[in-house]
């Protein structure tokens, strides 16, 4: 049976840049206590873009860096939480915006592991034979979704979108995309939400912070194993940029001394879904880690869900 791997890459992020001294100017905080909290420095706000424009520059990028066309992709998934428009669907949106004709179009809504489920479903389609290229986009305008008077929140969040393109890889060649490891704690779920129809998120920060460094390293280390790769082989880690402290914790439990930790957290903010793409995106895009090496993916968030997944860096 053919697997999937992933051709390429692209990113989008907002031009508008917020420092946490721009937010101890509306609420009661500091640059310091952000960097030690959470260890965000900037983040990224979109002013007129939507989802569906995040989306589509990502998506745009990782075609173009992909080789292919838009006659050759047959399914478009976008992970996101944040989309105001219910119908079309964001997927629709950015096929039309990128003249893809008669895709598959579905969006997905884990919250923070979004990526990671779309990713999964999109290599299930390919290995079942219901689709040969896909994009996979992870978009989100937390923006739209944030109190600014509440400095317990207002300080985490940022735009962005993230997008790979996943092709299926011919009988013979080693699949790129490993197994997917998901999950969720249903009965944690009131930790993080979004609810009602002028919602804001809402997080018991704590609660998700114990349950982050103490829960999640087993469930990717469970993610490695069923790719049939030792930790000690990953080139790099690229967690869901949720807090660094989490970040750093999952990352000394995996004890991966060697691999490269993605920090785009520090630029970037938390952008739920898509700070797993985006993340990732901006390594290759780098050079920092090499083709074919292995990358763990990992996201986790709202739900409680959680969803990961080692792949073959493009």
């Amino acid at each position: 049976m053919a697997g999937s791997r992933i051709v390429a890459l692209g990113h989008y992020q907002p031009a508008r840049v917020v420092t946490n001294d721009d937010l101890a100017r509306m609420v009661d905080t500091n640059d310091e206590w952000i960097r030690d909290r959470v260890g965000i420095v900037t983040r990224r706000i979109a002013d007129e873009e939507t989802v569906a424009d995040m989306a589509t520059a990502a998506a745009g990028k990782a075609l173009a860096n992909s080789g292919l066309t838009a006659a050759d992709i047959d399914l478009v998934v976008v992970a996101t939480c944040t989309s105001v428009d219910r119908s079309p669907n964001v997927a629709c949106r950015v096929a039309a915006k990128l003249g893809i004709t008669a895709p598959g179009a579905y969006d997905i809504n884990t919250a923070c592991s979004g990526f990671s489920y779309a990713l999964g479903t999109v290599d299930h389609a390919i290995r079942a034979g219901a689709a040969r290229n896909a994009i996979v986009i992870g978009a989100e305008k937390l923006s739209d979704f944030t109190d600014w008077t509440d400095r317990s929140t207002c300080i985490i969040f940022g735009d962005g979108a993230g997008a790979a393109v996943v092709t299926a890889t011919a009988d013979d060649e080693p699949a790129g995309v490993g197994p997917v490891l998901w999950g969720s704690v249903p009965e944690k779920s009131e930790a993080v939400r979004i609810e009602g129809w002028r919602p804001y998120v809402q997080q018991e920060g704590q609660a998700v912070f114990r349950w982050a460094t103490t829960s999640l390293a087993p469930l990717a280390l469970q993610a490695c194993e069923r790719a049939g790769v030792a930790p000690s082989e990953l080139a790099a880690f690229v967690p869901h940029q949720a807090n660094a402290r989490i970040i750093d914790g999952i990352a000394k439990r995996l004890d991966i001394p060697d691999a490269i930790i993605a920090k785009d957290i520090v630029e970037s903010g938390n952008t739920s879904a898509a700070s797993v793409p985006l993340a990732l995106s901006k390594l290759v895009e780098r050079r920092e880690v090499p083709s074919g090496a292995p990358v763990l993916l990992f996201g986790f968030g709202g739900g409680l869900t959680y969803a990961g997944q080692v792949v073959r860096c493009p």
